[in-house]
């Protein structure tokens, strides 16, 4: 039976489920969800999801919302070992961490700085700048203890920060001064199980919507 996954394909969250997906070899029903129409607010949708937000997962009856958690969730359930969510608990808890430093505050200051100006017109805010630069210092800082985000080997953690750094990367945002970021990515790129389709590609569709919805 077919994993659905409602998603759209410029959606860094969406992006953070499709790369993990790729990892760990599980096959996706990908089912494009339009927002702008109002897809994810249809009685159908809503009763699977009463959050209707994206991406949603329907593991044949099993329904779940939030990116993270679905990573977590078919890393536990399909994964054939545990190289990219470890078991040992110091090191989930790691990995833990750094989604959660993800979640809440590299791609919260993100979507805080830049989805007012993309969908609501407002003016670049110069103190959501600087809460966008202080996180990335964060992420800059772990990268100085180890080659990925979350230890020796790339984890979830990484698949999901990458989804965030290169969206950062696609709105035009100068992370030329955070080095082991710029390490880590190019490291990332190359690293990551079919990068381009699980993630370039999506981050171009971004990059074009940002370019679209910001244009004077």
């Amino acid at each position: 039976m077919p994993i659905d996954l409602y998603y759209l394909p410029g959606s860094p969250p969406c992006r953070n489920v499709i790369l993990a997906a790729k990892a760990l070899g599980v096959e996706l029903n990908l089912k494009l969800t339009d927002l702008q129409n109002g897809e994810h607010l249809t009685p159908e949708f809503i009763k699977l999801n009463p959050q209707h937000n994206i991406p949603t997962l329907n593991d044949n009856g099993f329904v779940l919302n939030e990116s993270r958690a679905i990573m977590t969730y078919l890393a536990d359930q399909y994964g054939e070992d545990d190289k990219y969510y470890p078991k040992d608990p110091k090191k989930r808890a790691l990995v833990n961490q750094r989604l959660y430093f993800d979640m809440g505050t590299l791609y919260q200051r993100f979507s805080d700085l830049y989805y007012p100006v993309m969908f609501g017109g407002a003016p670049f805010d110069d103190e959501k700048k600087k809460k966008l630069d202080e996180a990335l210092g964060f992420l800059n800082t772990f990268l100085e203890k180890s080659p990925w985000a979350a230890g020796d080997n790339i984890t979830l953690a990484d698949l999901a920060l990458v989804a965030s750094v290169s969206s950062i990367e696609a709105v035009g945002y100068d992370i030329s001064s955070y080095k082991n970021i710029l390490n880590w990515f190019d490291k990332a790129k190359t690293t990551i199980p079919d990068y381009k389709e699980a993630n370039g590609d999506g981050v171009e569709k971004f990059k074009q919507l940002f370019e679209m919805l910001t244009k004077k």
